[in-house]
């Protein structure tokens, strides 16, 4: 079982705090219960702060952590949520990092330290800032409120920012842009590190959307970013954003300055992965997603991945999943209906007389 570490840190917004931890507390848990399985937790969370005492987030809130950051036996992921100024000083004063970094001070070695130690370390919003000041970002993509990205550019101009996504993953340090991405990360990180299935049925549970980032949907093929070849990490940001086309492997070539032949050494050897072999991982991701939501047929899911031919996709997706797309819908499909014990029907519009549960 994962430990996770959630900071409680003052200023901000709290939901960036408890979003994860009860996501985290329930990732095999809740979907278990309702549907009639015995719980299987996979993550065991704590919550903490400095010094142990109360985080302050807001004058209306404080949240009382479970232990002394300093005690917190080793994790194997952390969570910085947004911390930052009170709520009465952001509107007299305006947002400040330096001021948001120094009122955290006490965090930064102690991200540094577990770091090194081998933790993953994630942030959202004005938590990504932490992360920055700790050394953490330095070379690496990452990400934070679109609102803050100017600031932080500034700030911290070794992170290598992309604000246009919502989640980022280098490796060992994952970011989310505002209040909301502590949700979207979470269930990214549970996905990450548990399984497809188990952040899917997580979101089923808590009635959360899934992320709706490229991160996310290529989470289930080991897609290696974080590799030193800046040419091949060029090549992988081009084909992540036309993926859906027909694309030739001289195209690609060409975008990042090589021969095909080299081309293909290069990408192999800093991802694991031929450019082919790499495209296809990609369009089967995204092709899952799709069909989760099944709000397209096959054939148009088909032609939204970049594939014309409809029964080369469906022998290509059963190559890569072992099952068909129909079965596939069929298995993982938002339709699904889950028997609830006190036959209370339930739905994303609220509850009713009945005896399912309709995601």
């Amino acid at each position: 079982m994962l430990h996770v570490a959630v900071l409680l840190l003052n200023g901000g917004c709290a939901s960036t705090a408890l979003l994860p931890l009860e996501i985290f507390r329930n990732a095999g848990v809740l979907w278990n219960l309702l549907t009639g399985r015995a719980p299987a937790p996979r993550f065991r969370v704590t919550t903490a702060s400095p010094g142990g005492e109360p985080a302050v987030t807001d004058r209306l809130v404080s949240l009382i952590p479970s232990c002394a950051m300093e005690n917190v036996e080793r994790p194997d992921i952390v969570f910085v949520p947004a911390g930052g100024l009170p709520f009465e000083t952001l509107v007299r004063t305006g947002y400040a990092i330096d001021a948001v970094i120094e009122r955290n001070a006490a965090v930064i070695p102690w991200l540094q330290r577990w770091a090194t130690e081998g933790a993953k370390i994630a942030g959202v919003c004005s938590g990504v800032a932490l992360m920055a000041e700790a050394g953490l970002l330095d070379g690496k993509r990452a990400t934070t409120h679109w609102g803050l990205t100017d600031t932080y550019q500034k700030r911290f101009p070794h992170v290598d920012w992309q604000p246009e996504y919502l989640i980022t993953d280098a490796g060992n340090v994952f970011c989310g842009g505002g209040v909301n991405s502590a949700a979207d990360l979470s269930l990214y990180l549970v996905e990450r590190f548990g399984s497809h299935d188990l952040a899917r049925e997580c979101a089923r549970a808590l009635l959360l959307e899934m992320p709706r980032t490229w991160q996310v949907a290529f989470a289930d093929v080991a897609l290696r970013t974080d590799h030193r070849d800046e040419s091949i990490r060029r090549a992988q940001d081009w084909i992540h954003t036309h993926f859906q086309r027909s694309i030739s492997l001289d195209a690609i070539a060409v975008q990042v300055g090589m021969s095909p032949r080299n081309f293909v050494r290069r990408f192999k050897a800093a991802t694991g992965h031929t450019p082919l072999s790499y495209m296809h991982a990609i369009r089967m991701n995204m092709a899952k997603r799709l069909l989760e939501e099944e709000h397209q047929t096959i054939q148009e899911v088909s032609q939204a991945v970049g594939y014309g031919d409809v029964m080369f996709f469906r022998d290509l997706f059963r190559r890569h999943t072992g099952i068909g797309p129909a079965e596939y819908r069929n298995r993982f499909g938002s339709h699904l209906h889950v028997r609830l014990p006190n036959g209370v029907r339930a739905s994303k519009r609220g509850l009713s007389a009945g005896g399912s549960w309709t995601f």
